[in-house]
């Protein structure tokens, strides 16, 4: 049998297949073959920012045919570290470095070097959310409730038609107003709860809620505030209990590294009464902003002057968002079970360790999300490694990663790189962040993932061919095919599915602002709302997909398939996107297995159809 020297994937290897917990132990092993002659080998450790190598050395022990095994078991404090292996032969001097996925080849020369990611011993997310679904509101657009409003702002356009295409345009050139509403509000989303428990949602994620003068919110006006817009804070409260009876809990976004210019910090156009930090350097929030020449010149969020960038480690800001009496604690006081956080990768540590113990004061088991676009555990954001997922910050964090390689494949992409992308996570990530990160396919930053996986490639242009762009019936069928491949793998990989409003309604359009139009309600798609309904209770009703081992079985081309495992059952799942059937061996104890959707196994085989599915349960006797 051949040997690799190393991969960090395989138990053999490395006993330890997730990141590792701080002082608990993990054994590393190296097979070389008898070939390398090898009298000394050791393992090359070096915290991440170190620079001083430790060099390890391994144990020679039995042999596996003509490979002997050299190893070592090791503790670690908690920190991001990275190895390599090293060793000395009657031929020379020879380095066991990364190279394609998680495997070592020998080299004359350093390399690539493997990563260990070790977190607080004691690292806890809520329970509450495994094995549920998150179901994310742009809350203009979901439902108008009809109520009245009161006290809304002159300067808002009021779209009277529920159906209309959110606008782009202004003076004849391309732009995003954001100043079209078309009054999607609190209480429209407490009246249709009964639908969303039928999706089987466990968790609503806001987009911001808070009084801000764009549909969109993320310039906040008024943290206190629910915007006029969207209802009141007794409308908030009121969703919330609604919410909990159902067994759904609510989690806000929450805009922190900026605000808006026309707010009542900044002010800067005098809506509010309050002195801004633009009006005077005399204002109780001038210490809010970073002024290079007051008031016109100032930090704004990417160079956009509309979003003054705070200072989010000056003492007032600090206090007036993670303090006893701060946002982040009113408003879970009166409902909210968590925050998503806005560009979390721009947030100083420090910020983000005062928010979390802010949240955990008020609700030991909230939920504490973080919107970072890459690997969160090697994430460099201004500079700094960040410490995001090692046990004193975030909860976890939005899966762009797998969102990325999910959608890649599903448009012609190699199963192997999905399947590399989930097992470089597992990797990486503690447990409890492995499986309640937020899987997402689709957000209100990106195009509607039927419009992703149903239109052609390279179709593509500006705004004014994105506003006239509708799949055509061919294109639609096929990219509902694939939608429901996608949110098959979406709904059983690892993780926390997180359904954007409307996509189980067949919602299309390209990029914000095309993605964010009201829900067609009258409209929907019945086919998809039936398929999410269904994959929904599925999700809730098994054990498997709250915290229970992934296990892949395959994971080349076209198809992917793996298992589900927990104490008290296995599920497989396989997904095939080839245009034709395929056939894959499976474990001959799931010939015996419950077939949810696709064809049986029989002779330890399984067929999938062409651009199909298959769910199968097996329960542990």
């Amino acid at each position: 049998m051949q040997y690799y020297p190393f991969d960090s994937r395989n138990p053999l290897y490395r006993s330890v297949q997730t990141a590792l917990a701080a002082g608990s132990p993990l054994r590393l092993r190296l097979l070389l073959h008898r070939d390398a002659a090898c009298t000394e080998a050791y393992l090359r450790l070096r915290r991440d920012e170190q620079s001083e190598i430790t060099e390890i050395p391994l144990s020679p022990g039995e042999w596996l045919e003509d490979y002997q095994i050299w190893d070592t078991t090791l503790s670690c404090e908690e920190g991001l570290y990275w190895y390599a292996f090293r060793y000395e032969s009657a031929n020379g001097n020879f380095f066991v470095i990364q190279a394609e996925h998680s495997l070592g080849i020998v080299s004359q020369t350093d390399g690539v070097w493997w990563q260990l990611t070790v977190y607080e011993g004691d690292y806890q997310g809520p329970d509450w959310l495994a094995g549920g679904i998150i179901y994310q509101i742009f809350p203009d657009r979901y439902c108008n409730s009809g109520i009245k409003k009161a006290n809304l702002p002159s300067d808002r356009f009021c779209q009277p038609d529920w159906y209309a295409q959110p606008a782009f345009l202004q003076n004849g050139q391309a732009d995003n107003l954001g100043n079209d509403y078309f009054g999607g509000d609190l209480a429209g989303i407490t009246a249709h709860l009964d639908d969303l428990k039928a999706l089987g949602v466990s968790c609503l994620y806001l987009n911001p809620i808070f009084e801000a003068h764009s549909n969109h919110r993320y310039n906040t006006a008024d943290y206190f505030k629910i915007d006029p817009h969207l209802g009141t804070e007794a409308d908030f409260v009121a969703l919330c209990r609604a919410a909990k009876a159902q067994g759904i809990a609510v989690i806000l976004d929450g805009v922190f590294s900026h605000t808006g210019d026309d707010s009542r910090y900044f002010n800067k156009y005098g809506r509010y009464e309050t002195l801004g930090a633009y009006q005077s350097p005399a204002s109780p929030y001038a210490s809010w902003y970073q002024f290079t020449h007051w008031p016109e010149q100032y930090h704004s969020w990417w160079g956009v002057p509309s979003l003054p960038e705070v200072n989010e480690l000056g003492p007032d800001f600090l206090e007036f968002i993670t303090g006893e009496n701060g946002v982040i604690r009113h408003w879970m006081r009166l409902g909210a079970s968590g925050w998503r956080l806005d560009v979390a990768d721009e947030l100083p540590d420090a910020f983000l360790d005062a928010v979390r113990r802010a949240v955990k004061a008020e609700k030991p088991d909230g939920y504490l999300l973080g919107e970072v676009w890459e690997d969160a555990t090697n994430k460099i954001s201004y500079g700094v490694r960040r410490r995001f997922l090692r046990g004193r910050q975030l909860d976890a964090v939005m899966n762009y990663p797998l969102a990325t390689a999910l959608i890649e494949f599903l448009r012609g992409g190699n199963a192997r790189d999905l399947l590399d992308c989930i097992l470089t996570l597992r990797e990486h990530y503690p447990p409890e962040a492995f499986h309640l990160s937020r899987n997402h396919i689709g957000t209100h930053d990106t195009a509607r993932i039927l419009t992703q996986l149903g239109r052609p490639a390279g179709a593509e242009g500006d705004r004014a061919w994105q506003s006239r762009f509708l799949l055509n019936a061919e294109e639609k069928a096929r990219g509902k095919r694939l939608l429901k491949l996608a949110s098959v793998l979406q709904y059983t990989l690892p993780g926390v599915p997180s359904l954007y409003y409307g996509d189980e309604a067949g919602m299309e359009g390209f990029g914000d602002p095309f993605c964010r139009a009201g829900y067609p309600w009258g409209r929907e798609d019945k086919d998809l709302l039936a398929h999410y309904r269904t994959l929904g209770s599925f999700r809730r009703t098994h054990p498997a997909f709250q915290k229970g081992e992934f296990i892949p079985l395959h994971g080349e081309m076209g198809h992917i398939a793996y298992l589900r495992e927990s104490h008290e059952e296995v599920i497989l799942v396989a997904v095939n996107r080839w245009c034709d059937p395929v056939t894959l061996s499976t474990p001959d104890r799931f010939e015996k297995a419950q077939c949810i959707y696709g064809q049986r196994v029989v002779g330890g085989k399984l067929t999938v159809g062409a651009e199909d599915y298959a769910l199968l349960v097996l329960p542990k006797q």
